[in-house]
């Protein structure tokens, strides 16, 4: 298995729709077994392929990372499409190409997912609370969509703001960026 590098914002690739998966092979295998590692290395619960720069509709899941449980609940979803949703809900969700920013999000409360698995054969989940967010979560970065798109325009630019905040911080020690 190997780490993948994550995409973060505002890398092009998490803006654009993700290709529909048409071949079933080993090599998508060994993505979806390297994107949990990359997931797991990174403290997530959840990853797509465009977060690590393959524009192809797969999603990785584990809501027990990080736990004793990690590995035991993985659940991966090949060209999985929402079929269901009900209620509402609103979840403080952060993302791996968002790092160290969280944002309050409405998402449906309850969804049905129908997707493949790795080797092409059909299935259904469903999924409340949590799985249920991170269902849309995920299944929003295949159709180009961050979650801070999914919040008013003024918590959007607030959090924007903020990450970049971080990331200059992080790269320069500044929060203004470089100086000279």
């Amino acid at each position: 298995m190997a780490h993948l590098t994550v995409k973060t914002y505002p890398s092009e690739v998490l803006n654009k729709i993700a290709a529909p998966v048409k071949t079933f092979d080993d090599g998508l295998k060994t993505l979806a077994a390297d994107m949990f590692e990359t997931m797991y290395s990174e403290s997530g619960i959840g990853l797509a392929a465009p977060q690590v720069d393959r524009s192809i509709r797969l999603v990785v899941l584990d809501l027990a990372a990080g736990t004793e449980e990690q590995g035991s609940h993985q659940l991966v979803l090949v060209n999985p499409e929402i079929i269901e949703r009900r209620g509402d809900v609103v979840w403080e969700e952060g993302c791996l190409s968002l790092p160290g920013i969280l944002g309050k999000v409405k998402r449906s409360r309850y969804v049905k997912v129908s997707a493949t698995d790795l080797d092409g054969n059909p299935f259904e989940v469903e999924g409340e609370e949590l799985l249920a967010v991170a269902l849309q979560h995920e299944t929003d970065h295949l159709d180009g969509i961050l979650f801070v798109q999914r919040v008013s325009p003024l918590q959007r630019k607030f959090l924007i703001r903020e990450y970049t905040r971080k990331q200059n911080e992080e790269r320069y020690g500044s929060p203004d960026g470089p100086t000279f």
